[in-house]
């Protein structure tokens, strides 16, 4: 599959790796691109010569047209030799993008060039699209390196719902031994493009799980059974120890017995291509997981889940492909009488559904098995091309969330300004103000996103970051609703209400506020949020709630909450943030040189 090293070592940049390991393969390319050209130009050649042996023979008479088969046969010989090197190319070029892609994450280009997980996306989530989790620029593009649907649906169900603090260390301790296994990533993604291209998995799953009426062990043998006793009595018959009527009863048996069972054999005999093909697909990107040795306890049970029967899923893909192969058979016009006496096609469909009916329900755990195997290699590439974010600390005791230098992963890391983000024990909120632009909910955000991160296993944005299990509940993005009739204030109250229905629940909530009830009047917001935010520290929530109305700032008073603020200042006319948060009230607002600067007379 590749010329380079299983694993790369931590101490090499993903940069120099990426290079090396593309230019590796895009020499590779070359020189088959090369030799594809020779071998059309020998292609043609060979078609030359056999144009002039034909004619030479055929109508010159001048050598045997038995001569004919020798350019025949290099004709042949050359076909499945450029089919090989046409297929070498292709995976080579495959390879080339998959670095290529990797050098994109590394260097900050990623942007609308992946997997954008739009599919995914539901407005009813209660941080989904607050934290750009789906769509273009999100953060299942930057995550995403899947090549299956199965592997990119475990990744967005991983970002939409927090793991067990058990689940979380099981996954961080896999992606560590992921890390620096770069072929195994590269193959999964050159043949999971296969499977996705050619597989539907839900069909593949469906079709394992369906009950079967014709897996009946004595179906099988009364139907070898049968068989035998035709063979015997014919075989009587040429010897002439038995009459012809012992054949004829023998073989009318038979008949019957395949008549009944008609209705039943034909529909599998018609279902059985689509996953006979799939199947195949699945079993190389399974046989590649399979002959690997790892000793994180999760990859090694996510290995052991997939034996059925004490067998591999490769092997067991490979015992149908040949029932299936021997089903196609009866297809050879030479072999079709036999084919008939044999009752081949019925004991052919009889095998199949006793291979399904055995190792059928497993399908479904094969794909669950590669679509995590997919998600942890995702997290495992992250986490090589960022070899400064760390693992966060989990935590068992009262809701935390302590941050010290916290990033947006989102942003290049020469954009990215760091804070330290401190919520539990004496202080549980922060009231957060400042201008417009100065920074207030790209914090909101770091800090939710980095929660998803480190509650789905993968490493976080951040010099340290030490939390508890947390569910995130944000208000940052909401729009109205034509269809729903409703305006963007109710579309606010209504997701706050969801969000102390979710501090009642058993794990605590990390809320996100932006601009709390901005769509009111100062006073009834004064009130509101005051009640708001009173009520989810008294269901021990924690979280930050950012305002432009410095009259909320009062908030804090009295309550397990202080205040933080963002600051601007104007340098040769121009706006200027240095996105630093510090601790107090901000004094000033930039609204009005902001509405001057584009023009607005005021």
């Amino acid at each position: 599959m590749t010329a380079t090293s299983d694993a790369a070592p931590d101490s090499i940049s993903a940069d120099s790796e990426y290079r090396r390991r593309r230019d590796v393969h895009l020499a590779i390319v070359d020189r088959q691109a090369q030799r594809d050209r020779q071998l059309s130009r020998a292609r043609l050649l060979i078609v030359c010569v056999a144009v002039l042996l034909g004619w030479a023979a055929l109508s010159a008479k001048m050598c045997s047209a038995w001569w004919l088969l020798v350019p025949l046969a290099g004709f042949v010989g050359l076909v499945v030799a450029h089919h090989r090197v046409r297929s070498a190319s292709e995976v080579a070029q495959r390879i080339v993008a998959f670095y290529a892609r990797g050098l994109a994450r590394v260097e900050h280009r990623w942007m609308g060039g992946g997997e954008t997980g739009e599919r995914f996306h539901d407005d009813a989530h209660l941080y989904a699209a607050d934290l750009d989790l789906f769509g273009r620029g999100s953060l299942f593009e930057l995550l995403c390196t899947a090549r299956t649907r199965a592997g990119e649906e475990t990744l967005a169900a991983w970002l939409r719902t927090p793991a067990d603090l058990d689940v979380i260390r099981a996954r961080q301790t896999a992606i560590a031994e992921l890390r620096p296994l770069l072929d195994l990533r590269e193959a999964l993604a050159v043949l999971g493009r296969d499977v996705r291209d050619g597989m539907n998995p839900d069909a593949l799953a469906k079709w394992g799980a369906a009950p079967s009426s014709l897996s009946s062990h004595a179906l099988r043998v009364g139907a070898l059974a049968l068989v035998s006793c035709t063979l015997v009595t014919l075989a009587g018959w040429g010897l002439a120890a038995l009459g012809p009527r012992w054949f004829a009863l023998a073989l009318l048996a038979q008949t019957l017995f395949g008549w009944t069972l008609r209705d039943r054999v034909l529909p599998v005999l018609r279902a059985i291509d689509r996953p006979a093909r799939d199947l195949a697909l699945l079993s190389h990107l399974l046989a590649r997981i399979e002959r690997e040795r790892f000793s994180a306890p999760r990859l090694v049970a996510l290995q052991a889940a997939l034996a059925t029967g004490g067998v591999q899923p490769s092997r067991q893909i490979a015992r149908l492909r040949r029932w299936v192969d021997l089903l196609y058979a009866r297809n050879n016009e030479l072999f079709a009488p036999a084919s008939a006496l044999l009752l081949w096609a019925t004991q052919c469909a009889l095998a199949i559904e006793a291979w399904r009916a055995s190792v059928g329900p497993a399908i479904a755990q094969w794909i669950a098995v590669v679509g995590e195997m997919e998600a942890l290699c995702a997290l495992a590439s992250y986490s090589y091309e960022h070899p400064s974010d760390p693992f966060p600390e989990l935590v068992m005791d009262a809701p935390r969330f302590e941050a010290e230098g916290l990033g947006h992963p989102l942003l290049a890391e020469a954009r990215c300004v760091r804070n330290d983000v401190h919520l539990g024990g004496a202080v549980r909120a922060l009231i957060v103000s400042g201008s417009n632009m100065s920074g207030k909910s790209t914090l909101l955000r770091a800090v939710g996103i980095n929660a998803v991160l480190a509650q789905m296993g993968a490493p976080v944005r951040a010099r340290h970051l030490s939390l508890s299990s947390l569910a995130v509940g944000a208000s940052i993005r909401i729009n109205d609703s034509l269809q729903a009739g409703t305006s963007r204030f109710y579309a606010e109250i209504l997701r706050l209400r969801q969000l102390v229905d979710l501090a009642a629940g058993a794990r605590p909530l990390l809320f996100l506020l932006d601009e709390i009830l901005h769509g009111t009047n100062s006073h009834d917001r004064r009130i509101g949020a005051e009640a708001l935010v009173k009520g989810l520290l008294a269901h021990h929530a924690i979280g930050l709630v950012t305002t432009h109305d410095l009259a909320l700032a009062e908030i804090a008073d009295g309550a397990q909450a202080i205040n933080v603020h963002f600051e601007d200042h104007i340098e040769n006319g121009q706006m200027q943030f240095d996105y630093r948060m510090r601790l107090g009230v901000v004094e000033k607002s930039n609204a009005l040189e902001l509405m001057r600067a584009v023009g607005l007379d005021v």
